[in-house]
């Protein structure tokens, strides 16, 4: 249950995105929670590829690289969905830093509302 509100509550903070950067563009709730499971795929699979593949520059970035990451496949997870666009690298720059700091609040929240993601079993 937590699992499906967090998602619909990420699709809010896409549709949210839209309103504060005329750069990103979702055509309808659905596109919005779309783009959030696609998100949630790449962030899961393919960004830490990314991390590894790219290890030695962000160590001499002292991890700012990691900004590009989460642009990169802010802005890959538009080119995968039609209903989802990012006009370009500054708008996916902006709009995955935003989406991430959306993500870590809807965390918070949903755990201290509804306790931690895994609970020991009752003894």
């Amino acid at each position: 249950m937590k699992l499906i509100i967090r998602w619909l509550l990420l699709a809010c903070a896409l549709v949210l995105l839209t309103q504060l950067d005329p750069g990103i563009q979702i055509r309808s709730f659905g596109s919005a929670m779309w783009a959030a499971f696609v998100i949630g795929l790449l962030n899961a699979f393919v960004r830490p590829l990314l991390i590894l593949f790219t290890l030695p520059v962000t160590v001499l970035t002292m991890g700012l690289f990691l900004f590009v990451i989460n642009a990169f496949t802010f802005q890959l997870a538009s080119h995968m969905l039609e209903g989802f666009q990012v006009q370009g690298f500054w708008h996916a720059l902006l709009g995955s830093v935003l989406y991430s700091v959306c993500s870590l609040v809807i965390d918070v929240a949903l755990e201290r509302l509804m306790g931690p993601r895994f609970m020991p079993p009752p003894q």
